[in-house]
């Protein structure tokens, strides 16, 4: 087996490692407890509890390997960032295995100790929000320490020592690498030092690694990687992990097309972190330049869900760049619709996109006869009333979990609201494309279907 392909070996086996008892990011603190109990006992990965988040769940910290180089990992100090999470389950599952791959866990395991801490935001992951209990963003806490989660951070950076840090979060899914199409998927940062972007050993060491990663993970992700912004932020964890001496790189899940629960951007998390170990253990990256990285495309938002493009609005020819914003609702979520932004949209781009040429935008009608329930909107001869220019519908007893299972192509509302197709920046996304008249595509929600005639 060859050394140097470690992370085709990952990708190729992958199946193997996948926690499939967790297939969504809304998960909450105990789906997470459940899970590490296993390695209570493990003799390869140990698990304690470091500390408590202010609402007083427990954070843990995993060990794995006895290797002098140490490495810190931290996932979901953003309570509603939680790809990584799931990815470093997978890891656990990948650490604690015995099959073909053993040259390469074992290198890992004698060269490096590897030190988890997944969910450090326990409080903000139960609603599944960015924030701790404390409403306060954990990463501007690195100088104040006002959070418990910050003050554990910090002490275990401490006490460790660590020669590297992986700080791992979820950006917005419109970012792109560059001013392309590409969705940026993976983008990686070194953090700066200091306001002038210095480049010390320790920083140095970091950015060596993400030009190794970078070249590896394009394999899979070919121009869909991208470098975040290096404007030096003081308060940030990142910045001062780096100045603290750990060489710390930034890990953001990004954007993927049809990857909704980001179940494949987790795999690509699963194999830049393992691939990261390895790296380390052989210290592979010394011999990487620099020049490489600043090559990285940077982050820049240029992408909507759906961009509809050179569309009559009464009198004028506009782009319409519609985002899903996305509504957590217990362990799930539905999509709200808005239209973003209208205009010379030239230099964007959307996940789908519809040339509008020769059609015009067409306000719809509320459906004249109020449901009882849902079930009762499966039974409408919807494609007729899309034709009839009604794009909603009202229920009287609808819940918002309804809103997220449903996948018929109107709009539902509940019989207390109001329904408005008029558009505009910052509304709902609901409004018909005709083209000589005729209805040829409803937009519902936000998302596009097709009118049959």
């Amino acid at each position: 087996m060859q050394l140097s392909n470690f992370h085709q070996q990952l990708f190729d086996n992958y199946s193997r490692y996948y926690e499939s008892r967790v297939k969504y990011r809304r998960f909450k603190h105990q789906d997470l407890v459940v899970l590490l109990d296993k390695f209570k006992k493990n003799n390869i990965l140990s698990n304690s509890i470091t500390g408590k988040s202010y609402q007083k769940r427990d954070i843990y910290l995993l060990k794995a390997g006895t290797g002098k180089t140490k490495i810190l990992l931290w996932s979901q100090m953003h309570g509603d960032e939680a790809t990584a999470t799931m990815a470093l389950l997978d890891i656990f599952n990948f650490l604690t295995a015995n099959d073909e791959l053993n040259t390469f866990r074992e290198k890992i395991l004698s060269e490096t100790t590897v030190y988890f801490v997944p969910m450090l935001n326990p409080d903000g992951a139960e609603p599944f929000e960015r924030r701790t209990a404390q409403c306060i963003d954990m990463n501007r806490d690195a100088l104040q320490l006002q959070t418990p989660e910050a003050k554990l951070l910090k002490q275990l950076q401490h006490d460790l020592k660590p020669d590297f840090g992986f700080n791992l979060h979820d950006q917005n899914t419109h970012y792109t690498a560059g001013a392309t199409r590409n969705p940026a998927t993976i983008t990686f940062l070194a953090p700066p030092i200091d306001a002038q972007n210095t480049i010390n050993d320790v920083r140095k060491r970091a950015i060596q690694l993400i030009v190794q990663l970078n070249q590896h993970i394009q394999t899979f992700i070919p121009n869909q990687v991208g470098r975040w912004s290096d404007e030096y932020e003081p308060r940030a964890f990142g910045e001062n992990m780096q100045k603290w001496g750990t060489s710390t790189i930034l890990v953001e899940s990004g954007g993927y097309p049809n990857d909704p629960e980001k179940q494949f951007i987790r795999k690509l998390n699963f194999i830049v972190l393992l691939d990261a170990f390895y790296q380390i253990a052989t210290q592979s990256y010394q011999n990487e330049k620099l020049e490489p990285y600043t090559a990285i495309p940077p982050n820049e938002k240029r992408l909507f869900d759906l961009l509809i493009k050179n569309v009559k609005v009464k009198d004028s020819v506009v782009d319409i760049g519609i985002i899903h914003n996305e509504t957590t609702v217990g362990s799930s979520f539905y999509y709200s619709g808005q239209i973003y932004d209208w205009g010379d949209l030239s230099v964007f781009y959307g996940y789908e996109e519809l040339n509008g040429q020769k059609l015009q935008v067409k306000e719809g009608k509320l459906y004249p006869q109020k449901l009882s329930v849902i079930d009762d909107v499966a039974r409408l001869p919807i494609a007729e009333l899309l034709q009839q220019g009604y794009l909603a519908v009202q229920v009287d007893q609808i819940t918002p979990e309804q809103r997220t299972t449903h996948t018929l192509p109107i709009h539902i509302i509940s019989a207390k609201e109001d329904f408005n197709s008029k558009i505009g920046e910052g509304k709902e996304a609901n409004f018909f494309l005709t083209e000589n008249g005729k209805i040829r595509y409803a937009v519902v929600n936000g998302f596009l279907h097709k009118v049959e005639p």
